[in-house]
C-alpha cells in the first residue's frame, strides 16, 4: 500500500538523542478539536472534512531548541528598539555544534530587502528575517515535491515559517525556514519558544503539469446536487465525496 516513502535523515550524533523527531501531522490534533462535538442538532467545524485533512495532512517538524525572542524591544544600552533572537542549548547540544549538524550556534536571517514591497515588512516590524536551521533532511521519490507551511488550523500564533515549495528529490541539504514574527498581535514580543513546538506542515506532492479552464455549471445537475444536500443534512460531504487519506 505504502509505495510512497517520505525519509527524514539526520546526522548520527544528533539522530542518537532520539528526541523531537518528525511526525505524521494526525498525532497532533489539538485538544479544542477533539473535545468539539457534532450532531443534527448541534453541527460544528468537527463535522468538515475538509478541517481534518488540513490538520492531518503530511507531516510536521519541530523545533530541536529552545528559541528566545526578543523583537520590537527597547535596547537598554542604546534606547532604540531591536531584535534580537537566540537560542538555549541544553548541554548535550553544545558539542553537536563542533560536528557538520544544521544546528543554530549562531543565527541566520534574510535581509528586509530581500522581500522589499511584501506585506511580511510590516508585520514583522521592519527588522530582518530570522531563520531555523533544521537538522533533518527530507527525501521524496522522483517526480514529489514538498510543500512547506505553518501548521494548518494548528499554528503558533507568535510566528510562522514563510511557505515554499521545495523538489525534495532533488536537493540534498537540509531545508531551512525564515520565520515572520505575529507582529499584528504581538507588536513587541519577549518570549522563549520552547524545544518541541511543532512550526513547519510537510506535504509531499507530484508534480505534474495543469491547464486552467473556466467554463458555466449545469444549472440543472447543481440544483439536483443542492436537494442532495438539503435532504442529507449530516455529513453528506464524508459520506458521498471524501477519500480517506493514509499519511504513517
Amino acid at each position: 500500500m505504502f509505495e510512497k516513502i517520505i525519509e527524514f535523515s539526520a546526522h548520527p550524533s544528533y539522530y542518537s538523542l532520539k528526541e523531537d523527531f518528525p511526525i505524521p501531522a494526525k498525532l497532533n490534533i489539538p485538544k479544542w478539536y477533539k473535545d468539539l462535538e457534532h450532531d443534527i442538532n448541534y453541527k460544528t467545524v468537527k463535522g468538515c472534512m475538509p478541517f481534518l485533512d488540513s490538520l492531518t495532512a503530511g507531516y510536521l517538524l519541530k523545533l530541536p531548541q529552545d528559541f528566545w525572542v526578543r523583537h520590537n524591544v527597547i535596547n537598554s544600552e542604546t534606547q532604540k528598539k531591536d531584535s534580537f533572537q537566540t537560542w538555549g542549548l541544553y548541554d548535550k547540544y553544545d558539542k553537536l555544534h563542533n560536528e557538520e549538524i544544521n544546528l543554530n550556534s549562531g543565527i541566520d536571517t534574510h535581509s528586509t530587502q530581500q522581500l522589499n514591497g511584501s506585506p511580511y515588512i510590516e508585520k514583522n516590524k521592519n527588522f530582518p528575517f530570522y531563520k531555523i536551521l533544521n537538522p533533518w533532511k527530507i527525501k521524496t521519490p522522483k517526480g514529489y515535491s514538498c510543500l512547506f507551511v505553518p501548521p494548518m488550523n494548528n499554528s503558533d500564533d507568535r510566528f510562522s515559517i514563510i511557505p515554499g515549495i521545495v523538489d525534495t528529490d532533488s536537493y540534498n541539504l537540509e531545508i531551512n525556514f525564515p520565520i515572520v514574527i505575529n507582529g499584528d498581535k504581538y507588536p513587541v514580543l519577549n518570549t522563549v519558544i520552547k524545544k518541541g513546538t511543532v512550526y513547519v506542515q510537510i506535504i509531499p506532492f507530484k508534480r505534474e503539469s495543469w491547464k486552467m479552464l473556466t467554463k458555466m455549471i449545469n444549472v440543472e445537475n447543481h440544483k439536483k446536487s443542492q436537494l442532495f444536500y438539503r435532504l442529507k443534512l449530516l455529513n453528506v460531504y464524508k459520506d458521498k465525496y471524501w477519500s480517506k487519506k493514509i499519511w504513517k
